[in-house]
């Protein structure tokens, strides 16, 4: 599927609005009587160079003093070249990313609102880490749940996997540009050039990367030597889980590049989260040595209705259908997994609300009714601030084919963030680094 179509909902799946009403008043029910589902996490990492880092929050409030307003977060943030970008984005992504969304919010609204604002909080995390002038650069998978509903947002090949029901699923993109020939061509005609490394005689060896620089990512925070056209939108999926609740895995590519997906869910079926994730990270380790950071964060969410025992103990995928998919069922700009094919498998019992990996700025901040009227007009789509009149700069300022839209339509930008838009989009140079014969970053 092109970048232009990923954000469209197939056939049958439940418009946004209509899921998330239908389930506000039951929610905010649960919410009153403590039926939410609870949620026990744990981590484990073995290091290489020391890059990896992760954010466990199970317990989060939008408005301090609300416990309605509850969440929990669980973010991976792989590092390179460096550990400068991994450890700014953990301090102050979440942060960034809940400045984006009104206050006053109810529980559904929130979660409506909720992938624009990732959006915005992803990019406004690249462009302040930017000014710090550091060279290192992350990759994220960020997980926010809120009772049932699970949001992913993701840049670079860190992975979040779900078990429920008996099925696997990805939630997460790989960005690397082996797997993924749409952000090839996005990368050159912004400017960038994408081959293998060039050595004496001639050859060309190792993964395709991103020159300058030698990056083999098409999109991560931080990274400014490489080009601003590695950018940090992030892709957004949203689900909603059934009663039975599931298990998350997140982890670095230190864990994917040894293992399956059902390789890791199984070694630690029966393993409460800890544990589960101390064996995943045993197990990748012991599969391919110890050649990168290797990290994992396993996160049980458990159902009210049911003991708060281990999930995976309690069902097991069924034989020949464990379906390694992503929730869409077909092949994204954004997803480089080999999937199944959906005609040969049942549709699970989960319910898809939002997905959305296109690189577009402009598209993905232009949210629709009613989306759209939960955010401010006359503030900075990304960082927030307040505009004066005459101040703002429309997203679909330059657009060759603006349709219905005009330049005085919101959403607008600050004239920095314009920039930042700007150069994502190849209309405005960045500096230059390292040739393809010189050296590369490592991904």
């Amino acid at each position: 599927m092109s970048a232009s179509r990923s954000g469209r909902r197939r056939t049958g799946s439940v418009a946004l609005g209509d899921l998330l009403q239908r389930e506000a008043s039951a929610e905010r029910a649960a919410l009153g009587c403590g039926e939410r589902p609870s949620v026990a996490a744990g981590q484990a990492c073995r290091a290489k160079k020391g890059e990896d880092f992760a954010l466990l929050k199970p317990a989060c409030e939008r408005r301090p003093g609300a416990p309605s307003t509850s969440f929990s977060a669980f973010a991976l943030f792989d590092g390179h070249n460096g550990s400068a970008a991994a450890v700014y984005a953990k301090e102050h992504l979440l942060g960034n990313v809940l400045s984006c969304v009104p206050t006053d919010l109810a529980w559904d609204d929130w979660l409506a609102a909720l992938p624009r604002a990732l959006v915005a909080g992803f990019v406004k995390t690249d462009k302040d880490f930017q000014t710090k002038a550091h060279s290192s650069g992350t990759t994220v998978t960020l997980a926010i749940i809120d009772g049932s509903v699970v949001t992913v947002a993701s840049v670079g090949d860190s992975r979040c996997v779900l078990e429920a029901e008996g099925s696997i699923y990805y939630l997460s993109a790989d960005h690397r540009f082996d797997a993924n020939e749409e952000e090839v061509g996005r990368v050159t005609e912004c400017g960038g050039e994408v081959g293998r490394l060039n050595v004496v005689g001639g050859a060309e060896i190792g993964p395709l990367r991103c020159w300058p620089g030698g990056l083999c990512l098409s999109r991560s925070i931080g990274d400014q030597d490489v080009g601003e056209f590695i950018i940090p939108v992030p892709y957004v999926k949203q689900i909603k889980l059934s009663n039975a609740g599931g298990r998350l895995i997140i982890s670095s590519d230190g864990v994917w590049d040894a293992l399956t997906a059902e390789m890791a869910f199984k070694c630690a079926r029966g393993l409460p989260p800890e544990a589960a994730a101390e064996q995943i990270v045993k197990e990748a380790v012991e599969a391919k040595g110890l050649r990168d950071d290797t990290t994992c964060i396993v996160i049980d969410i458990i159902s009210p209705e049911k003991p708060k025992r281990t999930i995976q103990s309690q069902r097991s995928p069924r034989k020949g259908l464990v379906l390694l998919k992503n929730f869409f069922l077909r092949k994204t700009a954004s997803d480089s997994l080999s999937l199944p094919d959906k005609d040969n498998y049942p549709e699970p019992d989960l319910e898809e609300v939002f997905e959305d990996g296109c690189p577009s700025l402009s598209r993905r901040l232009n949210s629709e009714y009613p989306v759209r009227d939960m955010f401010k007009l006359f503030a900075c789509a990304i960082c927030q601030i307040d505009l004066e009149s005459g101040q703002g700069i429309s997203i679909h300022e330059g657009l060759s084919r603006p349709g219905k839209l005009r330049p005085w339509d919101g959403p607008f930008l600050c004239h920095s963030c314009q920039e930042k838009k700007e150069a994502m989009e190849g209309k405005r140079h960045s500096r230059d680094s390292s040739s393809r014969n010189s050296g590369s970053s490592e991904s």
